[in-house]
């Protein structure tokens, strides 16, 4: 009887120890991380294919019909969550925006005269889904109208482009148009200041640039020539990799945050009590009722 006691109340001790562990504990692991790939090993890569998005995105602003006489303009809509949009203006990419929550919003630069704007979705292996309705509107740039110039212009092949966080990404850009030189900003999405640089004639130009974080990021670039003309090109650029709570030690350990659930162990601890507290009762009930009646079994 007393064996058995024993054990039971070891058993309460412990449950009642694992209930009441810290909330956030540091697991450090014994061996420092392994590079992969290992020496003398090979990896396997694919891509396992998928539908293309079968829903369109929508173009809510600018209106259908509307007239402007300034650059860059908002576009905005509906679309599929976590897929990219790309937007075009008389079937050249003129812009590209993440749909986070639902929704996009970014600025285009607009051509001389009618722009048919549609927008269009894209998945991670960048198949397209159907176009979103047209909005067709009018720019007409009064500021350099007895210059003789052609409008400037940015563009890219790329709408995403990425690297990993801490290598350089490149990105190709295409300046056409307005008079050289040229005078480039970019502002990178992550907070850094924006880089500047200066371009003397048009054509193919390299920006580059460093992530040091995981994500996601809205490149906003915007160029300058000779006589204060602009053009103005919005981007989606990427650090690959994904954000964990894992980090690495100086020593070379893997420190890991275990998270532990509250609410299920404080509903433990009450019924482990009152379990531990009703067996106790029964096992002195038994011991009793053999005292008072040493005859029966």
């Amino acid at each position: 009887m007393q064996k058995d006691f024993l054990k039971r109340k070891i058993v309460f001790f412990v449950l009642l120890l694992l209930c009441v562990m810290p909330a956030n504990s540091t697991v450090y692991a014994g061996a420092p991380l392994t590079q992969n790939p290992k020496q003398g090993s090979a990896g396997l890569q694919g891509t396992i294919p998928t539908p293309p998005p079968d829903t369109a995105a929508t173009i809510a602003v600018p209106v259908n019909g509307a007239s402007f006489n300034h650059n860059p303009i908002k576009v905005s809509g509906l679309c599929t969550e976590g897929l990219l949009v790309k937007v075009f203006s008389n079937n050249v990419f003129v812009g590209s925006a993440l749909c986070p929550h639902g929704s996009y919003s970014l600025q285009i630069d607009l051509f001389e005269g009618r722009n048919d704007l549609i927008a269009r979705i894209f998945d991670a292996l960048d198949q397209p889904g159907p176009d979103s309705n047209k909005v067709t509107v009018t720019y007409h740039n009064i500021q350099f109208d007895n210059l003789g110039v052609k409008p400037l212009t940015l563009s890219s092949i790329y709408a995403l482009r990425g690297a990993e966080p801490g290598a350089e990404l490149t990105w190709p850009i295409i300046i056409s148009g307005g008079t050289s030189p040229y005078a480039l900003s970019v502002d990178w999405g992550d907070g850094k200041p924006a880089s500047l640089q200066s371009e003397q004639f048009p054509g193919t130009v390299t920006i580059k640039h460093v992530y040091d974080t995981a994500g996601s990021y809205v490149v906003t670039i915007k160029a300058t020539d000779k006589n204060g003309q602009t053009a103005f090109l919005q981007l989606v650029g990427r650090a690959n990799g994904a954000v964990t709570q894992s980090n690495e030690r100086s020593d070379g350990l893997v420190a890991t945050v275990t998270n532990v659930v509250w609410i299920p162990a404080a509903i433990s601890i009450p019924l482990i009590i009152s379990t531990f507290w009703l067996g106790r009762r029964y096992e002195i009930t038994a011991l009793r009722k053999r005292l008072e009646h040493p005859e029966e079994k």
